[in-house]
C-alpha cells in the first residue's frame, strides 16, 4: 500500500522516523520494505476517520481497522487477504506500537488482536489426475482467439505441469525456455528469492504446448517482440499475478465439469495438487521437494498428509 497519499504532517513525519528506527535497529530488508507500507495503510485510515494525530486513537480504533483489513480485497490477487498477511499486519502494529512507546509517545491505543490460524489446504479442492486433463481440454474453448486459447495452454503448463508459484510464473522471459536441454529456468522463488535447484524439467508433450504458444500464438499480441517476457498481455505489457489467476478461471468455467468448478482453483491450488499427483504416482518425496523448490523436507510432507485423507 505504498501508494496511498498521507496528507498529515504528523503522520508523514512518524512514518519517516519509524522507518529509520527499523533501519537502525537492524531489521531485515523486507521488514523496513514491508511494515512501513502497512503502517501507513493503517494511518490512511485513521485519517479517513478524521485523524490527523495519534492522540485521539483508541483499541476499538485499532479493532476497527483490523476488521476492515480482514475483509478487504487483496489488491494483487484478488480475494481477501489471506491468514498469513494478516498476521503480518498484526506485526507491523506491535512493532509501531513499541516503537511509539520506545521513543515516549503519549499514545493511548493497545494492539489487542488475536494471530489468525495458517491458513490450510482444503483436499475437497484437489484436483483429480482426471480434471487436470480436463482443464488442459477446456483451453480449446477457453476464448474465442486462438492465441489466448494456446496461451492459456501454456500458463497451465507452467502452474501445473511445471508446478510454479504464480510469482515464478510471472517472471518467466522466453529464454528460460531451454527446449534442447528440455527444462525451464527459474529466475524468482518463494519470497523473490533464488531456488536451491533453479530450474524444472519438462516432457515432450509440455514443451510441444510452449513451443505452440512461442510460435504460432506469441507473435499474435500487440508489441511481443518488445518483450522478454514468457506471457504477455494483449497491450504487450507482462501478464501479471490477477491475470494468470483470471485466464485460469476462465478456463475452469469452460470446462463445464460442475467437479471443477465447485472447487477453489487457483494458481497455488494446481501447484497442490500436482504435488499431490507426483506422490501418488510414486514419485519419492525428496524429489518432490526439489520440484516444487522447497528448503525443507517438512513443507513438502503436508502432501503426504493430503494423500492419507483422500485414501481416507
Amino acid at each position: 500500500m505504498k501508494s496511498l497519499q498521507l496528507h498529515s504532517k504528523s503522520f508523514n513525519a512518524i512514518l519517516i522516523d519509524f522507518t529509520s528506527d527499523l533501519r537502525i535497529r537492524n531489521y531485515n530488508p523486507k521488514a523496513v520494505y514491508n511494515n512501513p507500507n502497512h503502517i501507513r495503510e493503517f494511518l490512511h485510515y485513521l485519517e479517513a476517520k478524521g485523524h490527523e494525530n495519534l492522540a485521539g486513537v483508541t483499541t476499538k480504533l485499532v479493532t476497527a481497522y483490523y476488521k476492515y483489513l480482514s475483509t478487504r480485497k487483496n489488491l494483487t490477487r484478488g480475494g481477501a487477504l489471506s491468514n498469513s498477511s494478516l498476521n503480518k499486519h498484526q506485526n507491523a502494529l506491535h512493532q509501531f506500537l513499541s516503537y511509539l512507546k520506545n521513543n515516549g509517545a503519549k499514545i493511548n491505543f493497545g494492539v489487542h488482536l488475536k494471530n489468525e490460524k495458517p491458513n490450510t489446504i482444503d483436499v475437497k479442492d484437489i484436483l483429480t489426475q482426471k480434471e487436470t486433463l480436463d482443464l488442459f481440454d477446456a483451453c480449446e474453448y477457453s476464448h474465442v482467439s486462438q492465441r489466448f486459447r494456446l496461451r492459456d495452454k501454456a500458463i497451465l503448463v507452467v502452474l501445473y505441469s511445471c508446478g510454479l508459484r504464480r510469482n515464478e510464473a510471472v517472471g518467466l522471459n522466453i529464454s528460460d525456455v531451454d527446449f534442447d536441454k528440455r527444462q525451464l529456468y527459474i529466475r524468482n522463488g518463494s519470497r523473490n528469492k533464488r531456488r536451491e535447484i533453479p530450474y524444472v524439467s519438462v516432457n515432450d508433450f509440455n514443451l510441444q504446448i510452449l513451443k505452440e504458444y512461442l510460435e504460432n500464438a506469441r507473435p499474435q499480441f500487440y508489441l511481443a517482440d518488445q518483450s522478454e517476457s514468457l506471457f504477455i498481455n494483449k497491450n504487450g505489457g507482462s501478464l501479471k499475478g490477477m491475470s494468470f489467476a483470471n485466464r485460469l478461471s476462465a478456463i475452469v468455467k469452460a470446462s463445464e465439469n460442475e467437479a471443477i468448478i465447485e472447487k477453489k482453483i487457483s494458481p497455488h491450488n494446481l501447484r497442490h495438487s500436482v504435488a499431490t499427483h507426483l506422490l501418488q504416482n510414486g514419485m519419492p518425496i525428496e524429489k518432490v521437494k526439489e520440484f516444487l523448490g522447497h528448503k525443507s523436507l517438512e513443507s513438502t510432507q503436508i502432501y503426504v498428509h493430503i494423500i492419507e485423507q483422500l485414501d481416507a
